[in-house]
């Protein structure tokens, strides 16, 4: 039975229904800025992704997301397509003025991705900046850019035509197995996984809980720019951002209606019986050390 949530938001007007099951957040008028130009994208690759949220339930199909990494000059990207798209539909909404029930009904009717973060690799120079929304709380996270220890090996496979060599690491509590290529000769990847003489196809940890596999690439030719909006968000550590996730799977609701008071939460079983007591979301987050 499928639990559903309705956040009301009275100040800042908009609504988000959705699945349990999936991480609440609610919109901002401030979140629809593409904010600055911080670099020239050179190529887009998409990732298909699958992933184990809930250890406990077994019986359950991996989460499926498509994530985007645009490869600049400079830096780097790491987005969620789905929330891509979502934003993207609510920011052409602020720009023409649509009513608000015209800006609910778009609200409700795109998903939010399971991968909510931003990750920023070499923004600023040297570091990896991730920016996130956990309910109405916006954050920004800057850390030094640490690269796996990766071991290189001699075995190959294909992966969309690129012949690509494999390489394992252990990194941030998980260990790894990824395939790049040399034929692509930019160090980057999905997530903050980089460090090899080229980029990477395929990874996926041990336990295969996250895997990346992927499934297009596209060269830019028309000067698309990559931004950052992140210079407004509440600055966190790593240390304290992750005790925040721990924090909010306990008890997402509490978490909200505690840090905004503006916000009004409903949650009704399939029934559409009203439910009090906490609800936890599954949670099983890929870094499991800092």
């Amino acid at each position: 039975m499928k639990t559903r949530i309705t956040a009301v938001c009275l100040l800042l007007m908009s609504l988000f229904t959705g699945a349990y099951a999936q991480r609440i957040s609610i919109v901002t008028p401030d979140d629809m800025k593409p904010g600055e130009v911080i670099d020239t994208t050179l190529f887009k690759v998409q990732y298909k992704a699958s992933m184990v949220l809930d250890t406990t339930a077994t019986d359950k199909e991996p989460i499926a997301e498509t994530l985007m990494l645009e490869v600049g000059k400079k830096l780097s990207l790491y987005y969620s397509y789905t929330m891509h798209v979502k934003d993207s539909v609510l920011r052409e909404d602020m720009l023409k003025g649509a009513s608000q029930d015209e800006f609910r009904k778009h609200a409700e009717q795109y998903k939010d991705g399971t991968v909510t973060q931003r990750i920023y690799k070499n923004y600023p120079t040297g570091k990896v900046t991730t920016l996130d929304r956990i309910g109405t709380s916006k954050f920004r996270c800057e850390e030094k850019n640490e690269l796996p220890q990766w071991e290189l090996l001699p075995d190959t496979a294909t992966v969309l035509s690129y012949l690509c060599h494999k390489a394992v690491c252990h990194f941030k509590g998980r260990t790894y197995e990824a395939w790049y290529t040399l034929e692509i000769p930019r160090s980057d990847g999905p997530w903050k996984l980089g460090g090899l003489p080229g980029l990477i196809l395929k990874v996926s940890d041990s336990r295969k809980h996250f895997v990346f596999e992927c499934s297009g690439l596209e060269q830019c030719k028309n000067q698309a720019v990559i931004h950052f909006n992140g210079n407004n968000y509440e600055t966190i550590t790593r240390k304290a951002l992750n005790k925040l996730y721990e924090r909010f799977a306990k008890d997402p609701v509490g978490f909200i209606t505690s840090t905004q008071p503006n916000v009004r939460i409903q949650v009704r079983d399939g029934a559409g019986n009203a439910i009090t007591k906490p609800v936890p979301l599954p949670y099983n987050p890929i870094e499991l050390s800092e």
